[in-house]
């Protein structure tokens, strides 16, 4: 590979706790801060993997940026250059578990991303979540992905649906459809379908989605049932295997980095773009991420597997 996968989006601090103990920025409470934020979480799950990373977000050099800057170095991040800022404000959220270590969050943070651009031979783009809602930024990355539609890149989508950032579900479903009209991947949980589109199924939603000249594939996750993946003329369903859920926090960010890697494996990025995904690679690079995800879950906050973790716990 000539080039690192490139992901864009937010790296923040997500400060994790029960429902019974409120957390503050400043650090009162009974909270624990751990690295997060959605590109950060799938940057990192990609590099565990494996596979170089370059992530393009925006975070300070306070306590906070300090604790990211660590944690996206040591686990072999690459940063893009205006990523670390020292004038700017660390974000941070709130992540409150619920009895059965699911999370909802409260967000502190703005996002205005550096300049951004493609090395040549970069395989794929991912971005999503807040970092394509919120203004600035969202503006920025619309752009950018229009500025490289006819280069061989593979650009990949999570929007991850945040009522907090954007209550309007129309409104956000109106800028769902225009980024994954540059997107040749979309990825979804059932409670982002149910935010985005409520009444309608899943499967009608991959259908909608791939009405988009450009996406190839969309994949739908359904927590602890596993998920669907739909192609152009290919479906799939794979099964969760059972696990003892410690939180939620990040299972949907490792998911998508090892789709990426497993698509990536099968060279199916860059230039391919998806093309001539058959229903067993679909399958198996699923049922892949499915695996990533539940480990996550598993742990303690956003904490992605490594390949060898992967290997060890569900075999090659």
């Amino acid at each position: 590979m000539s080039a690192p996968v490139l992901v864009i989006g937010e790296a923040l601090v997500d400060i994790v706790g029960t429902a019974a103990k409120a957390t503050t920025r400043n650090g009162n409470g009974k909270g624990k801060a751990i690295p997060g934020g959605f590109a950060a979480n799938v940057a990192v799950g990609l590099a565990r993997m494996g596979v170089p990373t370059e992530l393009v977000a925006r975070f300070g050099t306070d306590q906070y940026g300090d604790l990211l800057g660590a944690h996206l170095f040591g686990n072999g991040v690459q940063l893009a250059p205006g990523t670390v800022d020292p004038g700017f404000r660390t974000s941070t959220a709130t992540a409150t578990l619920d009895a059965d270590g699911v999370a909802s969050y409260q967000f502190d943070m703005t996002w205005d991303p550096p300049a951004l651009s493609l090395r040549r031979g970069c395989p794929a783009i991912h971005t999503g979540s807040i970092a394509t809602m919120l203004e600035p930024g969202a503006t920025a990355i619309h752009r950018f992905l229009e500025s490289v539609v006819d280069q061989p890149v593979t650009v990949t989508l999570d929007p991850n649906a945040r009522p907090a950032i954007t209550p309007d579900p129309v409104v956000a479903w109106a800028a769902v459809r225009q980024l994954a009209a540059l997107s040749d991947l979309v990825k979804l949980s059932d409670e982002d379908c149910a935010f985005f589109r409520p009444g309608v199924s899943l499967d009608d939603i991959a259908t909608e989605l791939l009405g988009e000249e450009r996406t190839q594939c969309v994949v739908i996750t359904r927590g602890g049932e596993g998920a669907i993946g739909v192609g152009r003329d290919v479906r799939v369903e794979v099964k969760a295997p059972a696990i003892e859920v410690v939180d939620t926090v990040g299972a949907g960010d490792s998911l998508m980095a090892a789709l990426i890697t497993g698509l990536l494996e099968r060279d199916l990025l860059g230039e391919r773009r998806l093309a001539g995904l058959t229903s067993s690679e679909l399958h198996d690079v699923v049922d892949y991420a499915v695996k990533a995800a539940a480990i996550t879950c598993t742990r303690h906050g956003a904490d992605p597997p490594t390949a060898a973790e992967h290997a060890a716990r569900w075999g090659a």
